[in-house]
């Protein structure tokens, strides 16, 4: 593992190991030169190739033939920004130290400054970190209003950091938390970067996309039903790491439904699939109207309801903060007078029909008793005959 130039004397040695520390010896002649050499092995937990919110643990061991010193070590990451770690384990020959949570923005060179006062050291050891992982948040809730399309995408950063290993992965859907989750595909990408998805479900009507470096479901109409959380998982080796969308869908409906008639009155709701965060909220509000036309959905309710006296535009927003992320509107009609007319002869023709038929009941009701009774009359003149066993035959 070593070599000499014939040149200039210089030693080299190759694939250093701790155990080369020690001290040198160069004579030629009567001259006679020491060096002392210092050797530092700086090793990373899994080999440097991280999921996101894995905790990396890092490994500096030091060796020398003289007294080993007490190391200030100093962490950059990839943007040349101090990271504090948690010094697990601290002796002369070993540093063990913990990092935060990764990010997929962490992947990149990291930088170990290691420095000493006496012996005078000031060292820079540099490694990689690639973290694997989702460029979305952890959980990103994503608003919809019923019948739309909606597109649900993961980008993956595997191609950003050039990772050169295979790797699997799952789309999952379930309701509620609590609800059992069904698998709409899965997916892996090989060693050389192909990305192959395989659509695993039916239970509803999607489509999945296929741009680079991207899982994309796409929900053509999306149904209230629709709703609930879609969760893609990485896997590698026999590690996971997963990214949550929550997919609320908004509607909004009438009671009853259809033209407004004059002087009637009808209740318009606009309804979440599931609970709002505490800074959102739903709110009806008239086109052209007043602050009286305005409601307005208390902490924690999934739906508003509003009632409605007169034609005219109605809006219902979903507001998160000051930021109105969906809107439905619903136009309310106001019926016209000949329906009213159809609408009053229906309700006397409906109440006519309604008493004939009661009357009719009677009058069959009071002709069936009647014919009960002569049933019953008859059978008792025959009882009467057959016990005598006479006949009287009128003259």
């Amino acid at each position: 593992r070593s070599e000499i130039n014939s040149n200039s004397k210089d030693l080299r040695v190759l694939d250093l190991k701790l155990s080369d520390a020690g001290t040198y010896i160069c004579e030629s002649g009567s001259h006679r030169v020491t060096i002392s050499l210092h050797v530092f092995k700086l090793t990373v937990s899994y080999d440097g190739h991280f999921l996101s919110n894995e905790v990396p643990e890092l490994t500096l061991m030091q060796n020398s033939s003289h007294t080993l010193p007490d190391l200030n070590i100093t962490l950059f990451n990839s943007n040349n920004s101090i990271v504090r770690p948690r010094i697990l384990e601290k002796t002369q020959e070993k540093y063990i130290l913990e990092l935060k949570q990764l990010e997929a923005t962490d992947s990149g060179t990291w930088m170990c400054h290691v420095q000493s006062a006496s012996p005078l050291i000031n060292w820079n050891i540099s490694f990689d970190v690639k973290v694997l992982g989702f460029q979305n948040t952890d959980l990103e809730r994503k608003y919809a209003t019923a019948d739309s399309t909606v597109i649900l995408s993961w980008h993956l950063n595997f191609r950003k950091i050039k990772w050169k290993e295979g790797f699997t992965g799952q789309l999952n859907w379930k309701q509620q938390e609590s609800a059992t989750a069904h698998e709409l595909l899965d997916f892996n990408v090989t060693a050389r970067g192909e990305q192959h998805e395989t659509k695993k479900s039916s239970r509803f009507q999607y489509e999945i996309r296929k741009p680079e470096s991207t899982i994309e479901l796409k929900l053509p109409k999306v149904h209230f039903n629709h709703s609930g959380q879609y969760q893609c998982q990485l896997a590698y080796n026999r590690r996971y790491v997963q990214s949550k969308i929550e997919l609320v869908v908004m509607k909004v409906s009438a009671n009853p439904a259809g033209p407004l008639p004059r002087g009637a009155e009808m209740t318009l709701t606009c309804q979440v699939s599931s609970p709002l965060p505490s800074n959102a909220h739903l709110r009806w509000e008239r086109v052209n109207g007043t602050q009286t036309d305005i409601k307005k959905s208390k902490q924690n309710e999934v739906k508003v309801e509003v009632n409605v006296s007169a034609a005219g535009l109605w809006n219902c927003h979903l507001i998160e903060e000051n930021d109105k992320k969906i809107s439905l509107n619903y136009h309310v009609e106001e019926a016209p007078v000949w329906i009213i007319y159809v609408i009053i002869g229906a309700s006397i023709g409906g109440s006519l029909l309604v008493f004939g038929l009661a009357c009719l009941g009677i009058i069959s009701g009071i002709s069936w008793q009647r014919r009960r009774q002569r049933a019953k009359r008859m059978a008792r003149a025959r009882q009467y005959l057959l016990e005598n066993k006479t006949c009287q035959c009128q003259q």
